[in-house]
């Protein structure tokens, strides 16, 4: 399938729907996250293809702790294999990895990994993936303000913007949660203000390219004001999108 007309530079995913895909084949769920990886490497590949500078993917919020203890140790083992197997990979593809998120509650194992594959990847440019792995929206801007307030600078919306975990990049353009369910679950509050949501029925390990480029083509049919009129947008000198 052709790339859509307009791509958006920064595209970021709540991957929602592995354990219940799992359960619906009477699978364990850690199954269903494995399959979320390989949904994964396929969407940062085609992203590449298509034009996509950015992708954010939510892999583990600060709120999954809470899960069974089997399913978080699972995902912790994931974690181990996917960064072993898939760095690599990524790294042949010109992939950027970014880890956002908070550290200081992960195994010295998995932190080693993500320092690992975050040095490997740092001078590819082709596309930046950021893993939200242990994030909340709400934890990223405590941080944010915690950073500014030790170093006795004034809390601004520009210094706030400065001290957030994904100041390295622009805001999503746009957000895609798969799964069914219609809420951002504390995902990037504070990047998200201005982005175009799109949600899907699609369970995260059936998100394919064609499915990428249905939520690229609705994305690409609308009209981003930011607090302008329609009239301002699409008149003379400004063409029809705002980028």
């Amino acid at each position: 399938m052709s790339a859509p007309r307009a791509i958006p530079h920064h595209i970021a995913i709540v991957m929602d729907g592995n354990g219940r895909w799992a359960t619906r084949r009477y699978l364990p769920r850690v199954a269903g996250h494995k399959k979320g990886v390989d949904a994964l490497r396929n969407c940062v590949r085609h992203c590449g293809d298509v034009g996509v500078k950015v992708l954010t993917v939510f892999a583990f919020s600060s709120e999954n702790w809470n899960r069974p203890p089997e399913e978080v140790s699972g995902l912790m083992e994931l974690l181990a294999v996917a960064l072993a197997r898939e760095v690599p990979q990524l790294q042949s593809e010109g992939v950027r990895i970014h880890f956002v998120g908070d550290r200081s509650g992960l195994s010295e194992k998995v932190r080693n990994g993500l320092a690992h594959a975050e040095a490997v990847t740092a001078a590819n440019q082709r596309l930046v993936l950021n893993i939200c792995f242990n994030y909340g929206g709400r934890w990223d801007i405590a941080q944010a303000a915690a950073r500014l307030a030790a170093r006795g600078e004034a809390i601004t919306e520009l210094s706030l913007n400065r001290a957030m975990a994904l100041a390295h990049v622009p805001d999503p353009d746009l957000v895609i949660r798969t799964g069914g369910e219609m809420r951002i679950s504390n995902f990037l509050l504070w990047q998200g203000a201005y982005s175009e949501l799109y949600f899907t029925d699609k369970l995260w390990p059936e998100f394919d390219a064609a499915a990428l480029d249905a939520a690229i083509a609705d994305y690409a049919k609308r009209e981003r004001r930011f607090g302008r009129t329609s009239e301002q947008v699409t008149g003379p000198g400004h063409g029809r999108k705002v980028a």
